[in-house]
């Protein structure tokens, strides 16, 4: 082996080294410190937990927010909604399945393909008005869609997956 040869396999082996290093840092996810809120698992490859990722409201909240105005069949008249994107939740915890399964404190379950929800800027709110949401109020966590803004998205199945008091998300 040459001189110049055995430099560049050196040199491939350094850079190879250090971006198997970066990788678990990068994919890192913290622990929750207060309580779950929120647990997302199955086609993942971020996990805080053995099975799953695991979300108190703080951790939600490190994510990117964002705040829409919608009315739907339950709230007749503009609320507005913050939360974070399904499509940064999802990316956060390397989300590798076609279909999520969302699934609510009461054990309401709906099915539906990932790239629908994320074409549909759906979003996990975690706020309505600006304020926490109450277990009674559809909370703590809801998964909502700008239905005002598109009408495509005012349908009964987009309503269907519109899931509130949301504890879980399953991808497959």
């Amino acid at each position: 082996m040459t001189a110049p040869t055995a430099v560049r396999r050196r040199s491939l082996l350094c850079v190879l080294a250090a971006a198997c290093c970066a990788v678990p840092l990068a994919s890192a996810l913290e622990a929750p410190a207060g309580p779950v809120v929120l647990t997302v698992s199955g086609e993942i490859t971020i996990r805080n937990t053995p099975e799953s990722a695991a979300f108190d409201m703080a951790l939600l909240q490190k994510l990117p927010q964002r705040s829409f105005s919608t009315k739907t069949p339950w709230y007749p008249e503009p609320r507005k909604f913050t939360g974070v994107m399904l499509r940064d939740l999802l990316a956060a915890v390397g989300a590798k399945g076609k279909s999520v399964k969302a699934i609510a404190l009461n054990d309401y379950r709906v099915d539906f393909p990932v790239d629908e929800a994320v074409a549909g800027d759906a979003m996990v709110a975690y706020l309505l008005d600006d304020k926490p949401m109450a277990v009674r109020d559809k909370g703590p966590l809801a998964i909502i869609f700008p239905f005002d803004s598109r009408r495509d998205l005012r349908t009964a199945i987009n309503y269907s997956r519109a899931a509130w008091q949301l504890k879980a998300l399953e991808l497959r």
